[in-house]
């Protein structure tokens, strides 16, 4: 894209959060849809060779790059194993050969090299190959003094290629079974055209980060811990971007290590969601999980004891 072509950029701060979007083409605030899809299978491997699969099928149906939203924490570590796996032979070079990786969220400040930050469990577990052979990796940035800045260049180079298509995403517990996506949280005022935010960290998200990677058998030493236990904001993507992605894929595999999932993705399944548009950000913003049932492409995968 040409500089000059480059969309306009806002900022907006609601109840100490700074929200980013676009000036223009900003997602327009969809009508619920009468379903959600979701599809329970039998284990980790499974749910991870079906994201796989919802990949390669992608591809098949769509010609040029792909540009891919990397999950962490544990939803789409069977699916990163399986790639790395794969990325050892030539047999799916000229996929990788056509992705353009970005990162979803981060903690900051956070150095790259920590074994807490994203990057580091991205490289452990999809391999150097797989680095090798995509055609360009993209995290955030949040080992600097300009944070806002370093996220406006992320953005604009997402932008640059075409925005999102495929989306994959998780679900966070939250209190009275809210959740978030990505790292919107409740009551944190993301509206439907925020495309990324900058937002204060809470101890519980701090929690929840440092325990899904420990049980994900990240290798974390105790100055990698002391140094994300000093973390004041996280850097994530907002509802514009789910919105705006050309299709979503959801997992949830770990409900047995985090049992609060359960409460929060029964509350995610039933809740009645409004046609009136105000009432319905109002419930979005009270439980960002609901964003991803405005979206029409959407596919989730679930192991059976989410629902226990």
């Amino acid at each position: 894209m040409k500089a000059e072509e480059k969309k306009k950029i806002n900022r907006r701060i609601a109840d100490g959060n700074l929200w980013l979007g676009f000036s223009e083409g900003e997602a327009e605030l969809l009508k619920p849809l009468p379903e959600y899809n979701y599809k329970v299978l039998e284990t980790e491997d499974a749910v991870g060779q079906a994201m796989f699969d919802e990949l390669t099928k992608y591809a098949a149906e769509n010609e040029g790059d792909i540009v891919i939203i990397l999950l962490g924490g544990r939803g789409a570590q069977a699916m990163y194993r399986l790639i790395n796996e794969l990325s050892q032979t030539d047999e799916i070079d000229d996929l990788l050969a056509r992705l353009h990786v970005f990162t979803q969220d981060a903690l900051a400040p956070l150095a790259m090299n920590n074994g807490l930050s994203f990057v580091r469990d991205f490289e452990r577990l999809l391999g150097n190959k797989f680095f090798e052979k995509i055609k360009s990796f993209t995290p955030m940035n949040t080992d600097t003094d300009d944070l806002e800045g370093e996220l406006i260049k992320y953005l604009e180079k997402l932008e640059s290629l075409g925005g999102i298509d495929i989306f994959f995403l998780g679900l966070g517990p939250e209190a009275e079974a809210a959740s978030h996506l990505a790292y919107i949280k409740p009551n944190s005022g993301a509206e439907f055209s925020d495309i990324a935010g900058i937002i204060p960290i809470s101890s519980s998200i701090l929690e929840h980060h440092i325990g899904k990677f420990k049980v994900g058998g990240s290798q974390i030493s105790e100055a990698d811990e002391t140094e994300c236990r000093a973390a004041t904001h996280i850097l994530t993507l907002g509802p514009a971007a789910i919105l705006g992605a050309k299709k979503i894929v959801q997992s949830i595999v770990d409900a047995s290590t985090t049992p609060a999932k359960r409460e929060s993705f029964k509350r995610l399944i039933e809740t009645k969601l409004s046609d009136d548009a105000k009432e319905l950000e109002k419930q979005t913003n009270e439980n960002p999980g609901l964003w991803i049932r405005l979206h029409e492409n959407t596919q989730a995968y679930i192991l059976p004891d989410v629902l226990i």
